[in-house]
């Protein structure tokens, strides 16, 4: 009895400590950004070496010695002093490549961020290729403000060492870029911007506000946006970091979020399925139904209980064979015919 008194105890004890996780409240800083936080996007034209032969092979059409690579690496090595006759060039190893970076406004100079690298040519795979340093602009009429630089990693490195792997023309380089001139002054304002604007999410966050600050800390604006006000001419930088702190009850978007590649469904809030028939490619989704017609067996079939949830729905399409791009296609029919009532997001 005694051994059965403790195995309650644990359990209980147990199921208290996984009880806050299960209903764990997202902070305010999760929520919504300041006002004035405005990413600064970058953006330049590089070269990737090293590519043992799955490089740039030609570019739209020209000779071998007019290709945008070729005379990228010629300009390049000029820098240097060193003249090299253009048809004396065969650059298999090497990659035109376009450069893309998004960096916080209060980023300042020495900082590192990541970049994305993607081939602008017809490059077979990047995949053990080095970035060249590459000045970044914000605007292509202005001068540099960082430069990157480094070893690419690519999707699939570590599963896949595919030379044709179609995931290897673009890749990232984390910390990979270095920001050399500091930014204009972004000064923190009193507002705070919903991240997904909504009027229940801003109301929820303007009352954990005035529950923990005063009834006059936060008014909502609109549905994406707050205004506050420091109780008692309290520092702006510490009432901001205070709020982010906070608390709320946030609800779940009905929103269904699909990889076309992988296959995988990810559902976000209770989203269920109503009863409902779809066909494509051989392949039948049948939610609900009459007893007559769940007891009849067709090849291709999948069926399920009505009101059935996102994840029934896609481990059927998963048994029954469904490709990806099968299983996007399904969810998209039945959001179109009002099945699914939530955002139905392919990627």
């Amino acid at each position: 009895m005694s051994a059965r008194v403790h195995a309650a105890s644990a359990l209980l004890l147990g199921l208290a400590l996984l009880a806050p996780a299960a209903h764990a409240q997202p902070r305010v800083g999760d929520l919504t950004r300041h006002a004035g936080e405005v990413p600064r996007r970058l953006v330049g034209y590089g070269l990737v070496t090293g590519l043992g032969g799955s490089g740039d092979q030609s570019f739209g059409g020209y000779s071998r010695n007019q290709t945008v690579t070729v005379r990228s690496v010629v300009n390049l090595l000029r820098r240097f002093h060193v003249e090299v006759p253009p048809e004396q060039l065969r650059l298999r190893d090497v990659a035109a490549v376009l450069v893309a970076a998004e960096v916080s406004p209060f980023l300042r100079a020495g900082g590192r961020f990541e970049v994305q690298v993607s081939a602008l040519g017809d490059a077979r795979s990047l995949r053990g290729g080095v970035l060249w340093i590459t000045p970044l602009v914000t605007d292509p009429d202005q001068a540099p403000v960082a430069t990157a630089q480094g070893p690419l990693l690519l999707a699939g490195d570590e599963a896949s060492r595919a030379l044709f792997d179609p995931r290897a023309n673009s890749g990232r380089i984390p910390e990979g870029g270095v920001l050399e001139v500091d930014p204009p002054t972004a000064a923190l304002q009193p507002r705070l911007l919903v991240r997904e604007p909504d009027l229940g999410t801003a109301t929820r966050i303007a009352e954990a506000v005035n529950t923990a600050f005063g009834k006059d800390a936060a008014r909502v604006e609109d549905p994406g946006a707050l205004s506050l006000v420091p109780p008692g001419g309290r520092d702006l930088g510490a009432f901001l970091a205070a709020v982010d702190t906070l608390r709320v009850v946030a609800h779940a978007p009905a929103r269904v979020v699909i990889d076309s590649r992988a296959g995988t469904v990810v559902a976000g809030g209770d989203v269920r399925v109503g009863t409902v028939t779809v066909s494509h490619h051989g392949i039948t989704l049948q939610v609900g139904g009459s007893a007559a017609e769940r007891g009849a067996k067709t090849e291709g079939l999948v069926r399920v209980e009505p009101q059935a949830s996102v994840q029934d729905v896609a481990a059927g399409l998963h048994a029954a064979g469904a490709r990806p791009e099968e299983i996007a296609a399904i969810f998209e029919a039945l959001r179109a015919a009002g099945a699914v009532v939530a955002e139905v997001v392919v990627r």
